[in-house]
């Protein structure tokens, strides 16, 4: 496998970091304190081709690759994690769903238009009593006719109040039969009996928009059924895939910031008559994040470069993002003690760091649940086979 980027993906890069420098690191402080983001930061990513960039030209947008997407994410979450999390949302968990499972009148409607940055897609899986253990859902749909009624909550939504299609898993058979009887929906937000409201108080992430789901009586037309009834939670692992490659690639970006503010610091600050970058125990602490940065950085593009070749990559999406997202924690853990008691305040960004390194360790598959899975892969207890519909290979055709 051949990692060097392209100087296509290198302007990418370039175009990206510069909108993070500009756009973002100036604002994010105060963000951050306010808990929300300037509203106009998402026109913005439309404004540079980013809500559609691994999305094929045909259905609205950039026709890059799943790696172009990865450093999208790193040099986002460079800037924050909540920016990063809008096109992990967006793109990994629905717009990808989309193109993978959804039929051309689906596409036609819901993708081209998020691909291209006019609408705004989210992911509506976990609810208040239903996260690792997806059974435990308890949203219900039931026909009626040419729709379904849907019933239910879902929690820790990202772009609750900001996105206008959802993507949402409900049952629609009998919940004895378990994962066979759940099923995927496109939910618009106009549509009568449906609801959102944010979350206050998180410990982190807080320039992002994350909250609660309601739907009293929703009729979804029965076209807005996502692949066949009782495919729910293969879609929804599917997703899961993208999804979690895309928090790995943020992680990326997480501990490049921390390395990158942690380097500064230990030029400046003096201790004992000397730079403290000069102490072994402060370059013990740099070294491991930049072995944890090349690391994790291997092991997305690898991942990616699956996804490029329309393999099944569900084995190596779930080490790539087990693994950064440690790293990412350790990295920024580490990078408020080596800015000590400066590291606790939010003049500098280090704490944020920190604060938003703790929900990618839980959100889309857990630490604890990342561990069972490689352990189960090594010990032959888990295998994965191609599914019905597999993510599109990527070809410059497509652009």
């Amino acid at each position: 496998m051949n990692f060097s980027h392209s100087e296509e993906q290198n302007m990418l890069r370039s175009s990206v970091r510069s909108f993070v420098d500009k756009e973002i690191i100036p604002h994010i402080a105060k963000w951050d304190r306010d808990g929300e983001a300037d509203p106009t930061i998402y026109q913005k990513l439309t404004d540079l081709g980013l809500m559609g960039v691994c999305i094929p030209e045909k259905y609205g947008g950039s026709g890059m690759d799943y790696n172009s997407l990865a450093i999208v994410c790193e040099e986002l979450e460079r800037g924050d994690t909540a920016f990063r999390t809008a096109v992990s949302v967006h793109i990994g968990l629905n717009s990808l769903s989309l193109l993978q499972w959804g039929n051309e009148a689906q596409k036609e409607k819901y993708l081209k238009p998020q691909a291209k940055g006019e609408k705004i897609g989210a992911f509506g899986l976990t609810e208040p009593a239903a996260g690792s253990d997806v059974a435990a859902l308890e949203t219900r749909a039931v026909k009626n006719g040419d729709h379904y009624i849907l019933n239910g909550q879902k929690a820790w939504i990202s772009l609750c109040d900001i996105a206008d299609h959802f993507l949402v898993f409900a049952y629609t058979g009998d919940k004895k039969y378990k994962h066979k009887s759940i099923s995927a929906f496109i939910v618009e937000r106009e549509w009568e009996g449906f609801s959102s409201v944010a979350t206050k108080g998180k410990l982190g992430i807080r320039a992002g928009n994350t909250g609660e789901l309601f739907f009293e009586d929703v009729k979804v037309p029965i076209e807005n059924l996502l692949g066949q009834e009782g495919e729910g939670f293969k879609i929804a692992m599917a997703s899961l895939d993208n999804g979690r490659f895309t928090v790995a690639a943020g992680a990326v970006g997480q501990i490049m910031a921390c390395m990158e503010a942690s380097v500064s610091y230990a030029k400046m600050r003096e201790t004992f008559g000397k730079p403290i970058g000069e102490h072994q125990l402060v370059q013990q602490m740099i070294a491991n994040m930049e072995a944890g940065y090349q690391m994790s950085k291997l092991l997305v593009y690898r991942a990616g470069e699956l996804k490029n070749q329309g393999k099944r990559n569900t084995r190596e999406t779930s080490l790539a993002k087990w693994q950064a997202c440690n790293f990412a924690n350790q990295a920024a853990d580490d990078a408020v003690q080596i800015h000590g008691a400066n590291g606790y305040s939010d003049e500098y960004p280090v704490e944020r760091y920190l604060r938003n390194s703790k929900a990618p360790v839980i959100y889309e598959g857990t630490r604890e649940i990342h561990t069972i899975m490689q352990a189960e892969y090594v010990l032959g207890k888990r295998a994965d086979k191609e599914l019905t519909k597999m993510l599109p290979k990527w070809d410059n055709k497509q652009i």
